[in-house]
């Protein structure tokens, strides 16, 4: 499989980061953490989402498709966490495994079907009391200057990214993004925000 990262993930963080940092913060306030919780990144590409719950002293575990990436989150978070090139439909974790599963501007970019799969094998994996946090783009409306600028930059990045990533963008968002997914596995909502003049949704699911 082609890896569609390869030429970007060492400067990755550096265009993006910014972006993501707020949205993460904002996922830690929803979910705080302690230390000593299993935590588990679906696509976790460079680790820095990762990186924040490393510091607070949690066991991180992050799984990707994109060797390149995997190795920039090796140099980010060192040899405590379990990285693993993986397929997130089809994971070797035991069932009930993580207290906290995250997957951060991911289910966008795969088909429906992926999609839906990966939730189901996420829910698997999740304790009974555990949550997941998805954080993804969102149909709108989009509000304010800061909005429609914010979408002109994300629908210019998804096309860039390639034919079939932008069509699955174009999807996700025709769809009702995350709303549909959580809908279709029974996910109970705890706590949603919809950010960045409505560009993008954070969502803290349960069982």
């Amino acid at each position: 499989m082609k890896d569609q990262y390869k030429n970007i993930a060492t400067w990755y963080d550096r265009i993006f980061e910014p972006m993501n940092i707020g949205l993460r913060k904002i996922g830690m306030k929803m979910y705080p953490v302690k230390s000593g919780l299993n935590i588990l990144d679906i696509g976790c590409g460079t680790g820095a989402h990762l990186k924040l719950y490393q510091q607070e002293g949690c066991t991180v575990f992050g799984i990707d498709l994109s060797p390149a990436m995997l190795r920039v989150a090796r140099r980010n978070l060192g040899n405590a966490a379990e990285l693993q090139l993986c397929d997130a439909t089809r994971t070797d974790f035991e069932d009930g495994k993580f207290d906290l599963i995250l997957s951060s501007t991911v289910l966008h970019e795969m088909p429906h079907k992926v999609r839906i799969d990966v939730l189901r094998e996420a829910k698997r994996i999740l304790k009974n009391d555990g949550r997941i946090l998805l954080i993804d783009f969102h149909p709108g409306p989009i509000k304010k200057f800061k909005g429609i600028y914010s979408k002109i930059i994300i629908t210019l990045s998804e096309i860039l990214a390639g034919r079939e990533h932008y069509k699955n963008y174009r999807h996700f968002i025709k769809i009702g993004g995350l709303s549909s997914l959580i809908e279709s596995l029974n996910f109970e909502v705890t706590e949603q925000k919809i950010v960045s003049g409505g560009n993008f949704e954070i969502v803290l699911l349960k069982k």
